[in-house]
């Protein structure tokens, strides 16, 4: 819920998603509890179903709210409701700033980017996760 509620209003892509939850169960881990996914390599990089089944469990109880802009599952887009809003924001008040700092960044980061420019950054920070692609930069 921290992650998904650094900017209020804040709409994720699925592979926003995917990329942002990586790479803090990557780089930040020890500090949250340890890793929250499994990410293995995959057509477009490091994915894991259960970041999309977590978040329709976070959905169906209202703190999480879908939006279909598009046709297919690339047209989802994921933010946080009000309610999953203030947990959110609840949450990071507990954690260290350092690491609020990072989920910021990697936040911001992640909603910067095009489909193209987000997998092709991952794959030469993380070559091992290109090792089922499909993408071609």
């Amino acid at each position: 819920m921290a992650a998904l509620a650094t900017v209020p209003h804040a709409q994720f892509a699925p592979v926003q998603v995917q990329k942002m939850f990586f790479l803090i169960d990557e780089n930040i881990a020890p500090h949250i509890g340890g890793k929250q996914f499994e990410f293995e390599p995959y057509d477009y990089g490091p994915f894991d179903k259960s970041v999309y089944q977590e978040l329709e469990a976070l959905r169906q109880i209202g703190l999480v709210d879908l939006e279909l802009v598009a046709p297919g599952p690339g047209g989802r887009r994921y933010s946080t409701t009000p309610l999953g809003q203030q947990i959110g924001t609840d949450v990071v008040g507990t954690l260290p700033r350092n690491v609020v700092a990072y989920i910021h960044e990697v936040s911001a980061w992640v909603r910067s980017l095009n489909f193209a420019q987000l997998v092709g950054s991952i794959y030469r920070a993380y070559p091992q996760m290109r090792a089922r692609s499909i993408f071609v930069e």
